[in-house]
């Protein structure tokens, strides 16, 4: 791991450094024709419109259209090896997530390495995980669902929208945190997992802001915490799980990666640009309603930020002994 963190900051670093050549000169060598975002899940969820927000603003800003193309499959690895064999010219970019760093460690075969076969373009925003229990679940707060959850290990089932992914991972980070002791029942995807939700065929779920936040609204779910260190604009009268497990995190987040030998000049482009929609306030209106928070910073950052998601899910991975081969 600590080679592999030291060629993956090398990428992020040469990332960084952002050759001085004019505007004009940047607009005629990229991009010069349509580019590709590749999204490693279906249409419609909140991955896809988030890659469709930031498709827009590029194609706006940069003159060509930069269409999104759904790869949805084997938990993102379908996309994500497509676009780590692809040309290294800026064409083709891949909608990174926070699964892209969890399936590090969880996936022992893989016919790319995340770490090496891409680099960090520009990080876009990180979306909050909130926690959800039926309304006919005893526990009001976080306390009370852990002293239930201990009181009645293994009794708690709890859903998944896929083995690996941030719901996934964040619910047994919370095991790890709080030595507690719950099933887990996988789904295909988190909307099948909040309808048995709501239907009382599990009792509680790690949801992504977005997915859950109209059956909060509607009575449907009862929320107890967002999983961020502070809370969410979203739902600003929910508490942070932070507040009672100081330092926990768990999110799901986006940003877009390329090919490794890209041109530090076309990345150099792309972040600027996405950088720019960022500090838009229609744009930052935008994010906000799909529940997230936009998370501006350099691309040798994001290669940080990705690094140390990677390793705290690696340690997540190994207390929970998932491992998908």
């Amino acid at each position: 791991m600590n080679r592999q963190r030291r060629h993956f900051l090398k990428l992020a670093a040469a990332a960084s450094v952002f050759p001085a050549l004019p505007k004009s000169a940047w607009a005629q060598a990229y991009p010069n024709r349509p580019a590709r975002i590749i999204v490693c899940y279906a249409a419609g969820g909140g991955t896809d419109i988030s890659a469709r927000v930031i498709g827009q603003w590029l194609s706006e800003r940069l003159g060509q259209q930069f269409i999104i193309e759904n790869r949805p499959g084997a938990a993102t690895n379908i996309a994500t090896e497509a676009v780590a064999r692809s040309a290294p010219d800026g064409y083709t970019l891949l909608l990174v997530t926070a699964a892209n760093a969890i399936n590090a460690t969880y996936y022992d075969k893989l016919n790319f390495d995340f770490v090496q076969d891409l680099v960090p373009v520009a990080a876009m925003m990180r979306v909050p995980l909130v926690i959800v229990v039926n309304p006919d679940f005893p526990a009001k707060t976080v306390a009370e669902l852990i002293d239930y959850a201990k009181a009645n290990p293994g009794k708690i089932n709890y859903g998944h929208g896929g083995a690996g992914g941030p719901d996934h991972m964040g619910t047994e980070y919370f095991r790890l945190a709080t030595g507690t002791q719950m099933q887990q029942v996988a789904y295909r995807g988190l909307n099948p997992a909040l309808t048995d939700l709501i239907g009382g065929q599990v009792q509680l779920v790690f949801a992504t802001v977005p997915a859950a936040i109209e059956h909060i609204k509607a009575g449907k779910l009862r929320a107890l915490a967002v999983t961020t260190l502070g809370r969410s604009e979203a739902l600003p009268n929910l508490p942070a799980l932070s507040e009672l497990l100081p330092g926990f995190i768990a999110i799901q987040w986006y940003g877009l990666g390329a090919p490794k030998n890209t041109p530090a000049d076309v990345i150099a482009t792309i972040h600027r640009e996405v950088q720019a929609g960022l500090a838009d306030p229609k744009l930052k209106a935008r994010i906000a309603d799909l529940g997230g928070e936009a998370m501006p910073m350099s691309s040798a950052d994001f290669g940080k930020f990705i690094q140390a998601d990677a390793e705290k899910w690696a340690k997540v991975v190994k207390f929970a002994a998932a491992k998908a081969n």
